[in-house]
């Protein structure tokens, strides 16, 4: 007969207290830990890609991790530089003009909407009146404005900075962690992490393919017509649709400008098209992409998309899915197939860290 040893209360006190001065620096520094997940999220979903320019062979040289991140960095880097500064200059310089036009362009767009007849008994006065407002406070808002910029622009940074270190230094990173546990489980999460870490790498994959999409159809309907700089602002809408709901929102405000530069019949086309395009990328096209590329129901993905977005906004969104799916995975060894003894070993992926001693 086994004697259990009783519990000592000061030992129960001592953990709550500790758990609880745990809870409450979380508390205080959630902003910095969420840098740091989301930073290691992107770390192992960009890990694919690290892999696929490290088998490159130029002669007998290959690139090594740390060099392969500088080269997708300078070319990511690069080829949005030239975009930007190529692309889009006639954009911008558009868009200038018609912002210093716009208190004279204003008053005609308000007795076309008066001419609708929905809009017939609308207050347009009010609105008029707010819009020019606006305008003349135009340099307060552009103020308030860079200065939200400059702190997300600092996380981002910070983000970019935090994800090459864990791509290179990641292996001692994930060795440590695993060294928490004790020596007969380790093999077990260390296989249960892998296969998140495949799935979760296909993500990517999927994202880009919803990229692709949006920016081929958007870039044939804005030629349709006969939009300005239709191809340039495809790119772009196909580019800010990695950033869930924030990034729609800038890329469509841009393209809502560039329309009214010449009619707003091209911004109500542009705008319908949007509308529709939304409804089937959100009911179809997510759900079913998503599914086919890490296996998860399109109601988990909708769910994971507005929990994510609910906790941490646009990064909360950004990080929802692949966050998902490391849950369902390890949920899936541990609380649905807890007492599920592995006969043999699961194929592991060369980049999986060695396992400590």
């Amino acid at each position: 007969m086994t004697s259990t040893k009783p519990i000592d209360p000061r030992n129960v006190v001592l953990f709550a207290f500790g758990v609880g001065i745990a809870l409450y620096f979380a508390f205080l520094l959630h902003d910095v830990l969420v840098v740091i997940y989301v930073s290691a999220l992107f770390a192992v979903v960009l890990m694919p890609l690290v892999r696929g320019v490290m088998k490159l062979h130029i002669g007998r040289w290959s690139p090594g991790r740390g060099m392969a991140v500088l080269l997708i960095v300078l070319l990511t880097a690069g080829s949005l530089t030239a975009f930007f500064a190529f692309a889009l200059r006639p954009a911008f310089k558009d868009l200038r003009e018609f912002i210093r036009e716009l208190p004279q362009r204003g008053p005609q767009f308000f007795a076309r909407i008066q001419q609708v007849p929905l809009l017939r008994d609308i207050n347009l006065d009010a609105l008029q009146e707010k819009v020019q407002d606006m305008t003349a406070n135009m340099a307060t808002y552009a103020v308030r404005f860079a200065g939200d910029w400059a702190g997300t622009m600092a996380r981002i940074l910070a983000g970019i900075v935090l994800t090459v270190y864990f791509i290179i230094e990641g292996d001692e990173a994930y060795g440590w962690f695993l060294s928490l546990f004790p020596v007969e489980r380790r093999l077990r999460l260390d296989q249960t992490l892998a296969r998140a870490s495949a799935r979760m790498g296909r993500w990517l994959l999927g994202q880009g393919t919803l990229m692709l999409i949006l920016g081929v159809a958007s870039a044939i309907v804005f030629r349709l017509l006969h939009v300005r700089y239709a191809y340039a602002l495809g790119v772009i809408m196909g580019l800010f649709n990695l950033v869930p709901v924030a990034g729609a929102l800038v890329s469509m405000s841009l393209v809502v400008l560039v329309a009214a530069l010449d009619s707003w019949g091209r911004v109500v086309g542009v705008l319908i098209f949007y509308f529709i395009y939304l409804q089937i990328e959100n009911t179809w096209l997510t759900p079913k992409i998503m599914r086919t590329q890490v296996d998860l129901a399109g109601l988990t993905i909708l769910i994971a998309l507005l929990i994510g977005s609910a906790l941490a906004g646009i990064i909360g969104a950004m990080v929802a899915v692949p966050t998902a799916v490391l849950f369902a995975v390890v949920l899936n060894e541990y609380a649905v197939n807890e007492e599920n003894i592995i006969a043999e070993p699961h194929p592991v992926s060369v980049a999986t860290p060695t396992l400590l001693p």
